[in-house]
């Protein structure tokens, strides 16, 4: 009998500030383009999509994981942007921390170590607000969400025909600076 699998990514977790933030930002998005907000207990940045693992993998991973040591950083969350081919809307921004890109790098070789996917594709750091948006002429103004960046999170996906819910699996502080 095949072991039972986990979804599993790699996230920053907003606080509640930053979470409600984000889905002002949302709701203010959603007015203009329509489309399906996100929830506001599913908000989060993806560091890394590893997707179905083993359970008997798991401690295994969350060991190798404590092992990635990063640091503490601001992420200003300053612009939206589109995505046509998925129609969604995302915050981002305009500047990238070095220690987020740092981090991304560290969790993709940790991963790819253990033989788990790690994702080629260039990181691009966003938060999904909407999805199945239709494109307004113009994008409102987002303004700045200051985000204290001070860890990550290992997160399960888990589907039901209500949508899917994130349960948190474990986490790690970054180093403040």
């Amino acid at each position: 009998m095949a072991d039972a699998c986990r979804r599993l990514f790699l996230a920053l977790w907003p606080d509640e500030a930053v979470a409600g933030a984000l889905e002002a930002a949302g709701l203010e998005a959603h007015r203009l383009w329509g489309g399906r907000r996100m929830r506001r207990d599913t908000l989060h940045l993806t560091l890394a999509f590893i997707g179905d693992v083993p359970e008997a993998r798991l401690p295994g991973l969350v060991d190798a994981l404590g092992a990635v040591a990063g640091e503490a950083f601001l992420l200003h969350l300053d612009q939206l942007g589109y995505w046509r081919h998925n129609r969604i809307v995302w915050a981002g921004c305009a500047e990238r921390p070095a220690a987020l890109d740092r981090l991304v790098a560290d969790l993709r070789g940790c991963l790819a170590a253990l033989g788990l996917p790690a994702d080629a594709k260039p990181f691009v750091p966003h938060v999904s607000l909407l999805r199945k948006a239709d494109r307004a002429a113009a994008s409102p103004a987002l303004g700045s969400i200051a985000w204290p960046v001070a860890g990550f999170v290992l997160m399960e996906s888990c589907r039901s025909d209500a949508g899917a819910h994130y349960r948190r699996l474990a986490g790690w502080r970054l180093e403040a600076v």
